[in-house]
């Protein structure tokens, strides 16, 4: 994935998130929350083949 992208889908997300707690409510909220997450998961999964949770240090 181009990490120019990164910044414009983080903050479309943010958004997204946003108006649903604002008028959905807590319950939409967090589904929409679980939903991208799962969705996240399934893109690196599908984009490298395998899902690593590690935290990178320099």
């Amino acid at each position: 994935m181009n990490n120019q992208w990164l910044p414009v889908i983080g903050l479309t997300v943010g958004i997204v998130l946003g108006i649903v707690g604002a008028f959905g409510g807590l319950v939409p909220f967090l589904i929409v929350l679980v939903l991208g997450a799962v969705g996240w998961l399934v893109g690196r999964l599908v984009e490298t083949g395998e899902v690593n949770l590690s935290v990178r240090r320099k």
